[in-house]
């Protein structure tokens, strides 16, 4: 992607088990839907926030923009930091989500694809949750804004489907692995060895 694509950061909250709130902090690359860093914590700092951001944005980064809402633990040490970093904040107007779309859809999709079946018992196994629905969103979950296309597509050769849509060529066999203990599922196609 472009160095001009904006990337987008918010924070949202999980529930635990034992009834603990838990705050989810997100850091995306909005032109590609990549997830870029996902942490989670039960006390979110403006110190923390930083080094979450110092995680997710490497030093030889090409980026110059971050959006992030008005939430008190952006606070400006935390944006003039950013722009040390060479990054030009773009905070979104009072009361306005929309001016976020991207990430408060990440957020939405977070819930419904994610925390709404799972409830971490946690912080530790939030991560865990976090970790590996992060990992099926880049490299496997296909998204409609993307063509529809995947995060981090990888350039390995995959077998082609035959010309007719429902059958599948004579050398091949569908693969299936489970996300989340079978929440989602992962599915591909694999060359049976001759």
């Amino acid at each position: 992607m472009s160095a001009i694509t904006p990337r987008a950061a918010d924070f949202l909250v999980a529930i635990t088990a034992g009834f603990r709130v838990l705050y989810v902090f997100v850091v995306m690359e909005v032109g590609s839907r990549r997830i870029l860093h996902c942490n989670v914590t039960a006390h979110p700092t403006a110190a923390w926030a930083l080094q979450q951001f110092r995680e997710a944005i490497p030093s030889d980064h090409t980026y110059r923009f971050l959006i992030h809402d008005r939430d008190s633990i952006f606070s400006a040490e935390v944006d003039d930091e950013l722009g040390a970093f060479g990054l030009r904040v773009l905070r979104t107007p009072v009361q306005a989500p929309k001016a976020n779309a991207y990430c408060e859809r990440l957020v939405g999709t977070i819930r419904r694809e994610c925390l709404d079946y799972v409830i971490p018992l946690s912080e530790k196994h939030l991560r865990t949750i976090m970790r590996e629905w992060v990992a099926h969103y880049n490299q496997g979950r296909p998204h409609a804004s993307l063509g529809p296309g995947i995060p981090d597509s990888d350039s390995r050769p995959r077998p082609r489907p035959s010309i007719h849509r429902h059958e599948l060529p004579a050398n091949c066999r569908i693969r299936a692995r489970d996300i989340l203990g079978g929440l989602h599922h992962a599915y591909w196609l694999e060359e049976i060895a001759a």
